[in-house]
């Protein structure tokens, strides 16, 4: 992670908020495109951090999303800056566009695309974007304008499956999962970073629990881990969802609980046909090795 950073930036978030952070021996950045485990990850290091099932404060207080631009970025370092226990930080810039840190542990959650996609559309239904054009001071429609028409799921697939546009604007689409993804990928030997598969978090949670402990230098009581196990379960966090939705506590979604919609796998395979289905293949196979995609999804 060095030499020029790469800039991204959407209209919820901007890695230039990372400039004049200073990050701490110890600190663990997790990089994390949308929809793929990363409030599940933010959970179980705070749940490695602080070895209890019962947080001290909300889960966006204590890792809070660096890159979001709905709070003003000089209150957030604070806030981070003012943190006394081991720091875990939420972003969904890629690990090019992030400062590098001497000491510092860079975690990169993947899930298959297909599914962040589905995931990504059904949130998009729960989030109040008029709210969230205030907050961000952007003008809405005219007031003649008739409200869009919101496509099917399957669309809404294909057309992510087939979005051209830059990674660096359009960090949620096919190219920008995939570009975060091979960035990281390239580093995965490296001793400081981590990558961390939706799948295996849902076929072995307390296993890779542990591995993430031992990633991150953390000793844990054998007698913690049935309780902390069991706060990571994602009925778990669903019934706690008021305290670890990523929405900052302004109202961004119009159901906290709807968050955690159903963390499971394949959904995809309802909506895309073998001729869909192949057109993906060809667009993830130029877009990434054959290695990694082998990794992402099996």
């Amino acid at each position: 992670m060095s030499g020029e950073r790469v800039r991204y930036r959407s209209d919820m978030e901007d890695s230039a908020r990372w400039d004049g952070f200073v990050l701490r021996p110890g600190d663990i950045v997790i990089s994390a495109r949308s929809k793929t485990g990363t409030t599940w990850v933010q959970m179980i290091c705070a749940l490695l951090v602080f070895q209890t099932a019962e947080l001290p404060a909300p889960l966006t207080t204590l890792s809070p999303w660096l890159d979001m631009k709905l709070n003003p970025v000089d209150e957030v370092h604070r806030r981070l800056e003012a943190q006394q226990h081991r720091r875990f930080i939420k972003t969904h810039t890629p690990l090019d566009g992030l400062p590098h840190g001497a000491g510092v542990t860079y975690v990169v959650t993947a899930r298959d695309p297909r599914d962040m996609a589905v995931s990504l559309y059904h949130q998009g239904a729960n989030l109040d974007r008029d709210l969230i054009r205030r907050l961000l001071d952007e003008p809405g429609p005219p007031a003649a304008t008739s409200p869009a028409v919101r496509p099917s799921a399957r669309q809404a697939l294909l057309n992510w499956i087939e979005d051209s546009s830059s990674p660096q604007e359009s960090m949620d689409s096919l190219r920008g999962v995939m570009a975060h993804l091979c960035e990281a990928w390239k580093r995965r030997h490296e001793s400081n970073v981590v990558l961390v598969h939706y799948r295996d978090l849902s076929d072995d949670l307390e296993g890779e629990m542990r591995r993430l402990a031992d990633e991150l230098d953390l000793t844990v009581p054998e007698r913690a881990w049935p309780a902390l196990v069991r706060a990571a379960r994602f009925d778990t966090m669903r019934a706690n969802a008021d305290n670890l939705v990523p929405d900052e506590r302004i109202g961004l979604l119009r159901s906290n609980e709807r968050f955690f919609r159903s963390g499971e796998s394949g959904q995809w395979r309802d909506l895309l046909t073998p001729a869909d289905g192949a057109r993906y293949d060809a667009k993830a196979a130029a877009l990434a090795p054959a290695d990694l995609l082998e990794w992402l999804h099996r």
